[in-house]
Formats: C-alpha cells, sequence, structure tokens
C-alpha cells in the first residue's frame, strides 16, 4: 500500500507525458492492487483460524476484523468509488473520497500486522 501511494502514483504523474495517461496507469495498478490485497486478505483467514481455547483468540479475531474491514475497503474502493473517478463524476470529491479509503486501509494492515505480531504477557 505505501509503495503504491506514496511512491509510484506520485512518479507516473511526475513522469509521464500527461495526467490522464498517468491516471490511466495509477488505475491499473489500484486495480491490480486491490485483486493482491483481497487475495492475501481471503488466504488469510483461511489459514488463520485462532483455536478457541487459546487465550491469543481474542487478539487474533480483532487481528482478522481488520483485515476484513481492509479488504471490504478495497473492494468498495474498487467497485464503486473508481467506476465515479474514471467517469470524471465529481471529481475531486471522489478522488478524496477514495484517498481517505486509501488511507483507512493502510491503517487496517497497520493494526492487523501490529496485532499479529504483538508478544503476549
Amino acid at each position: 500500500l505505501t509503495a503504491l501511494g506514496a511512491l509510484v502514483v506520485p512518479s507516473l504523474f511526475a513522469h509521464l507525458p500527461s495526467p490522464a495517461l498517468a491516471g490511466g496507469m495509477a488505475a491499473k495498478l489500484f486495480t491490480a492492487q486491490t485483486w493482491l490485497s483481497t487475495g492475501c486478505g481471503l488466504l488469510l483467514l483461511l489459514l488463520h483460524r485462532p483455536d478457541q481455547g487459546n487465550p491469543e483468540t481474542g487478539r487474533a479475531q480483532s487481528a482478522m476484523m481488520f483485515m476484513l474491514l481492509g479488504v471490504l475497503l478495497a473492494l468498495l474502493s474498487e467497485f464503486a468509488i473508481a467506476p465515479r473517478i474514471v467517469n470524471r463524476e465529481n471529481l475531486r470529491l471522489w478522488h478524496s473520497v477514495g484517498s481517505v479509503m486509501f488511507a483507512l486501509q493502510w491503517l487496517c494492515a497497520g493494526v492487523t500486522f501490529w496485532k499479529m505480531t504483538r508478544k503476549s504477557g
């Protein structure tokens, strides 16, 4: 998320000959990121099923909730926000909404990693 949002997309707008070309390429990269994130999130859900007898279960379940929220935000961005941006529908509003949702995805990923790697005790 960080590499694409903070490095790659701004570089596209800085180095490609037109904003339209950069925007089209950025849209394709965000779509690829959505599907990669969705696949990784679903894989995590399938592989990590907390044991109900384990005291770590509550923390693992809350981590999975943040992960699922991040995946849902990515899918919502792809299917509800991106089409409006592509159609140039109230561009300022939808870019702002998309940026907020991207930041929330980043936050969900960070919380998930923090909860999953934190030592108990």
